[in-house]
């Protein structure tokens, strides 16, 4: 067959899969969310669990894919199922946490209304949790296409040791093309890869407007067509922010006579809605022993597997993975600060300048989602000489951070420009009336009120540079005989017992880093996502005024 008719059949596959995969996040991440917010065990758990897979980086769930699926199943049935797998761990987990995040800052008020008119679980799903997390899931499509297309040489060919497994898809096409040294096929699939994630990146951006403008409360256009600013919203502001002590404190009684009042009338409707809590209460225990179920098994067939010695030659490495895991952390850090800098400037003028808007989103979802393998040697060779005399001995340093930056920056980038763009119309108009500087605009309501998008952002930007990070700190034969490797570094030691065939090691080193993450999740996500709720929900303003 002519190869550039493979080359498209293979970009065409890859495609499929990446969204038929996302498809199925969105569909699994309403039932899970919605099951979050409703039990609180089952929330500490969820989250706990999204942060920990998050953090894993797709080569880690290699020993399942090779235990469960390539072993157990085998075939290519058992493969497809394998990059099906790797492709979904590398979609699903921000899309699960936006989903989760928009449900969780779900205003009250809404709420309310709900249980007044009884709604049922479908006719809620329907008409408030799922609308309203529109604009939260086409703010995760972007970095969740990325990520896909991202990781798509990982996914679709599996290697472990001195042997591989592969399923059709460009990520195969382009390995076989490179170790046949045909680059200029490599060149022809990078084209054909550029234009469908072009047309990809523009439906996306069509769809993040659409669901903006009909989803998002009280902002019936685009920011960038707000027409004329109506004075009443800025009045109505105004005198909210500039109520003395004694009218805010006649206020406040005012609100709690008739949250008394609201209080006994809820009451009566709560009692209404106790068999079908405690029906919820049940599916969430359920679904929570079945992932329990799964965890213990997985664990289970993992111990199983490792001779006891093994285990306990893995357990004398223990504070060498902490030293380790302190060094990515550090990495991870910095990676974190600069995406942030960068994205409250940047992702701030994208939202509100609609030209640029317009070629710059695709450009940096066009940049972002080209697989690493492919274009990164080359940057690697061209910049080498330079990158030594500006940075010395931490050149190889500077390489696995940029890596870093590259796999997880537009996480944080395409939430918080989601974020602008969702803040309501009136809120522009209060800004434009009182005009306010680009400093006060950030400081009083762009900050606070992208707040829920920022911290989901950061969790998914902390949690997916590992990734980056894993592919970068030991890289052999990145150009030539060049190896870009670091001395110190948790994901260097996967790679290293990952391909000498040590998959205890790895095993054991990735289940310290889940303990840690999962503090981290508890400690840290987990409040932030109740902050912003109670203190950070913009659209609650619409309301207070």
């Amino acid at each position: 067959m002519n190869p550039i008719v493979v080359i498209t059949l293979a970009v065409l596959a890859t495609t499929v899969r990446v969204f038929g995969l996302i498809g199925l996040s969105i569909l699994t991440g309403w039932l899970l969310g919605y099951l979050a917010v409703k039990d609180r065990v089952f929330e500490n758990t969820y989250v706990s669990v999204i942060e920990v897979l998050e953090s894993v980086p797709v080569i880690s769930f290699f020993p399942v894919v090779l235990i469960f699926f390539i072993e157990k199943i085998g075939g290519p049935v058992g493969v497809e199922l394998a990059a099906d797998f790797l492709v979904f761990t590398a979609v699903v987990w921000n899309i699960w946490m936006g989903i989760y995040q928009a449900f969780k800052t779900l205003p009250n008020e809404i709420l309310e209304v709900s249980q007044n008119y009884k709604l049922g679980f479908l006719e809620r799903m329907r008409n408030i949790y799922i609308p309203f997390s529109l604009p939260r899931i086409s703010a995760n499509l972007f970095p969740s296409a990325a990520d896909g297309f991202f990781y798509i040489t990982v996914s679709e060919v599996i290697s472990v040791g001195t042997t591989s497994y592969s399923t059709f898809g460009i990520g195969s096409v382009l390995q076989s093309f490179t170790a046949s040294n045909q680059l200029n096929y490599v060149f022809y699939a990078m084209l054909i890869m550029g234009v469908v994630i072009v047309g990809v990146t523009l439906g996306l951006r069509e769809f993040a407007n659409y669901t903006v403008s009909k989803y998002a409360l009280d902002t019936d256009t685009p920011i960038t067509r707000r027409g004329r600013p109506r004075l009443r919203y800025t009045v109505r502001f105004s005198a909210l922010l500039s109520r003395s002590a004694i009218q805010r404190l006649s206020s406040y009684t005012r609100r709690q006579i008739l949250g008394s009042i609201r209080l006994r009338r809820g009451q009566a409707e709560e009692a209404r809605h106790v068999v079908g809590g405690r029906r919820w209460s049940l599916v969430t225990k359920l679904v929570g022993i079945v992932i329990l179920g799964l965890l213990v098994w997985g664990i289970t067939v993992t111990l199983i597997s490792v001779p006891t010695k093994t285990w306990m030659h893995d357990f004398a490495n223990t504070p060498n993975i902490v030293v380790n895991m302190a060094y990515d952390y550090l990495r991870v850090g910095i990676i974190t600060l600069v995406s942030l800098a960068i994205t409250v400037t940047l992702g701030y003028l994208l939202a509100v300048n609609h030209k640029a808007e317009r070629v710059g989103v695709p450009l940096i979802q066009v940049l972002f989602a080209y697989p690493a393998p492919l274009y990164f040697p080359l940057l690697f060779a061209y910049t080498l000489p330079g990158a030594r005399s500006v940075f010395g001995p931490l050149t190889s340093e500077f390489y696995v951070i940029l890596l870093g930056f590259i796999s997880t920056f537009y996480y944080v980038f395409f939430s918080f420009w989601m974020g602008v763009k969702s803040i309501p119309h009136e809120y522009w108009e209060v800004m434009r009336n009182m005009g306010m500087g680009f400093i006060q605009k950030m400081r009083y309501i762009i900050l606070p009120g992208t707040f829920p998008y920022i911290i989901a952002g950061i969790s998914s930007t902390i949690n997916s540079a590992w990734g980056g990070l894993m592919l970068a700190e030991y890289w052999p034969g990145i150009y030539d005989s060049h190896t870009l490797t670091v001395r110190h570094g948790l994901m260097k030691l996967l790679d290293v017992s990952t391909a000498g065939g040590d998959l205890a090691l790895a095993a054991w080193a990735s289940l310290i880093f889940g303990v840690v993450v999962a503090a981290y999740s508890i400690l840290f996500t987990r409040r932030m996502l109740d902050l912003s709720r109670k203190r950070y929900v913009v659209e609650e303003g619409i309301y207070a005024a």
